[in-house]
């Protein structure tokens, strides 16, 4: 039999709560719901699932029960949960003077920068500031043509990226150590062409950011991981990383811009993904699945093994996502 699966969307703003029953496809079931459990019967298995502290269910409130095939069984009710989103740290908030920090390699951990204190972490202006100064302003742009780059002991931070000095990338204690963790650019003449001024970890060969001056290196934020240097690495899925830094992002320019549509560019300014941010509010509680379980797409890749069934809550944004192309969804981009 198909392990069951439980999945609570809920929105803490409404205090309503979506509830859907995985794995009980043709089976009769009876399903108890108290205000700290709930608890799923069938006739070959019985389980009791115990609901994070802190929500609590309003089982009379129960409405709208439908079976929805490839999904499970659907159902709405009324729920109590506290109403503070944490929006994830940014950047900017993350990076401190006079602080000590270490650079890794997400992929693999290989250490990039070690025990580094700045002087200035400055944001950069954003990337459309030069089209806003053309519409809205009577001067022209003072910024045109120039770059603005990092000292020694600088950072500067963009939407997606962060820009240090050479200078505080170099590491004299491994220079002569082949296996050094200080990244490399992947050819000794890389200024002559864009190719070559890709920055690679030496271990696992991900591209970590671009050389974008004799003195300046960009980082993209997708792909190093920043921790204090009183702590050790800490290991987490690649998938995991990229969603806490998307839903970073999306939440950052909501609030910031009012804005709720996105647009995800290739690296050559193409449009290749759409996103509508449509809510942010939701907690999501879910059962860990147990080992040999069928896949559902539905229910998210959640791998960790419990014997006690207790369901884990965490937050989460909800978004629609289209592909773009030249032959898909162009006009949605007008």
């Amino acid at each position: 039999m198909e392990d069951i699966v439980v999945r609570l969307e809920i929105r803490k703003h409404m205090q309503t709560a979506s509830l859907i029953l995985g794995g009980l496809d043709g089976f009769p079931v009876d399903v108890s719901l108290g205000p700290s459990y709930l608890q799923i019967q069938t006739s070959e298995q019985c389980e009791r699932f115990c609901i994070p502290a802190e929500v609590k269910l309003l089982p009379s409130s129960c409405r709208l029960v439908q079976q929805i095939a490839g999904e499970g069984l659907h159902m709405r009710l009324k729920v109590e949960a506290a109403n503070d989103t944490d929006m994830p740290l940014l950047l900017k908030e993350i990076l401190k003077t006079q602080k000590s920090y270490t650079f890794y390699c997400q992929s693999c951990g290989e250490l990039i920068i070690r025990k580094q204190q700045f002087c200035r972490v400055l944001p950069l202006p954003s990337e459309n500031w030069s089209s806003l100064v053309e519409e809205w302003c009577c001067h022209p742009d003072p910024f045109a043509n120039r770059n603005c780059l990092p000292k020694v002991n600088d950072c500067f931070l963009g939407d997606t990226f962060l820009l240090l000095n050479k200078v505080n990338i170099s590491d004299p204690l491994v220079e002569n150590n082949e296996k050094s963790s200080v990244p490399r650019l992947a050819d000794a003449n890389a200024l002559k062409s864009k190719e070559n001024t890709k920055v690679i970890c030496k271990r696992c060969k991900a591209m970590l950011g671009e050389k974008v001056s004799s003195d300046a290196i960009k980082y993209y934020i997708t792909e190093i991981m920043i921790q204090p240097s009183s702590q050790g690495y800490n290991m987490i899925s690649r998938m995991e990383f990229l969603e806490s830094i998307l839903v970073r992002l999306l939440m950052e320019h909501s609030i910031c811009r009012s804005s709720f549509r996105f647009c995800i560019q290739e690296s050559d300014g193409k449009h290749f993904f759409l996103l509508w941010l449509l809510n942010s509010d939701t907690l999501l509680v879910e059962s860990p699945r147990k080992p040999g379980t069928v896949n559902n797409s539905f229910f998210s890749d959640n791998n960790v093994v419990s014997s006690t069934r207790a369901l884990e809550a965490k937050n989460a944004i909800r978004v629609l996502f289209l592909p773009c192309s030249e032959n898909r969804n162009k006009e949605l981009l007008i």
